[in-house]
């Protein structure tokens, strides 16, 4: 009896903590109790909330602290909102806004950080929402955006105020933008990992990446202003020349966070955040990342069919046709990035010496076909993928 009633009282500690009352304090699961699979040599923070149930599902370092990097941006839109109505926003306003949220617009929101008094936004929205593992940049980081630290636990603070607390409109704005989360984000890196790439619609996603230059897949689009470049994804350019000894989470370690909804009326919150080590390319870490999220409960999640398979190359073009006649690009892919392929068919036979292949692989998730030369598989055509029937 003993025993259990310093269990009882681990487990309302741990609900009080993350803001839990009620019901969902007795059913609260312990912190680290988790079947996610971590990848070697990632450190994850990871929070499933089952709004629902009012239970979360997966608790991993929870309440650890990493560079936010653009997943700051529900709080710089929430803080602007805070101030104006979203059904009556100046045209220019609601064009950035929506960049921000939807494109992960870094220009957009250097404006927004600048305009909100920068750390005073942070200070406002920690008080507002009650966030507990959130704070400012560390000194001599204060124009950097992206260097505000977040933890799992706050992220799901964040979406369940937008859900839950925020007004109708504020909601809906918010909420309706991160469902239109383009696949390319403007600085030309594939968003689409992570909630993305794990499951099927319905979700909503605001993800952040940070440290991995400038080989993210789609075609890049230069940064506006210098400012814009080096504050929203980590860069190290006209920055302080080191960390400070005092910061408080790590600015070095490539990082990349997927966090969103997932199911029908925004049914489970999902908080993913990822460091990883150091030169790990993009390519890679899209794909544990996206493996660490395909490993998680997650009620109301519908898995797409299908099989992964490696890639190799970079540069490789997704197309709307298995051929490369009259069938523009969609997309690239991040060099290496793990892909899935729901069927195969015959194409235009390609040649990439010393390799010559007519049939190409369909990534559902990306809506188009790549040739199969380019999958890290043996043989021309891969084991266990069905033709596809049209």
């Amino acid at each position: 009896m003993r025993r259990l009633g310093a269990v009882s009282a681990a487990l309302a500690l741990a609900a009080t903590v993350l803001g839990l009352t009620g019901a969902e304090q007795a059913t609260a699961a312990p912190a680290g109790a988790t079947q996610a699979e971590v990848p070697a040599g990632v450190t994850a923070g990871v929070a499933v909330f089952d709004r629902t149930t009012g239970t979360f599902t997966e608790r991993l370092n929870e309440t650890l602290r990493f560079r936010s990097a653009s997943v700051v941006k529900l709080l710089i839109a929430l803080d602007h909102l805070r101030t104006h109505d979203p059904r009556t926003l100046a045209a220019a306003d609601r064009t950035r806004l929506d960049s921000m949220l939807r494109n992960s617009d870094d220009t957009a929101a250097s404006h927004y950080w600048d305009l909100g008094g920068r750390t005073a936004i942070i200070d406002r929205t920690v008080a507002q929402l009650g966030l507990t593992d959130t704070a400012n940049p560390p000194p001599g980081y204060e124009a950097t955006w992206g260097y505000v630290s977040l933890s799992a636990a706050d992220t799901v603070r964040i979406y369940r105020h937008i859900l839950d607390t925020a007004s109708a409109p504020v909601r809906d704005y918010m909420m309706g933008n991160l469902r239109q989360s383009t696949r390319c984000g403007t600085d030309g890196f594939d968003q689409h990992f992570g909630i993305a790439g794990s499951f099927e619609r319905p979700w909503a996603v605001k993800q952040g990446w940070s440290g991995f230059g400038s080989s993210g897949g789609c075609t890049p689009r230069p940064p506006t202003t210098v400012a814009a470049a080096t504050a929203a994804q980590g860069s190290t350019a006209a920055q302080p020349s080191a960390q400070p000894s005092t910061a408080a989470v790590d600015l070095t370690r490539e990082a990349l966070h997927t966090t969103g909804t997932v199911g029908s009326g925004d049914r489970t919150i999902v908080a993913v955040f990822t460091l990883h080590p150091d030169g790990t390319p993009y390519g890679t870490a899209y794909t544990d990342v996206n493996r660490l999220t395909r490993s998680l409960t997650v009620p109301g999640a519908v898995r797409p069919a299908g099989t992964w398979f490696g890639t190799w190359s970079s540069g490789v073009k997704v197309r709307p046709l298995p051929t490369t006649v009259d069938s523009a690009p969609l997309t690239t892919l991040p060099a290496g990035v793990e892909v899935l392929v729901s069927c195969q068919r015959l194409g235009q036979e390609v040649s990439i010496p010393p390799y010559t292949n007519a049939w190409w692989a369909y990534l559902p998730q990306y809506g188009g076909y790549m040739t199969n030369i380019y999958i890290s598989s043996p043989g021309n055509q891969l084991p266990g993928v069905p033709v596809c029937s049209s």
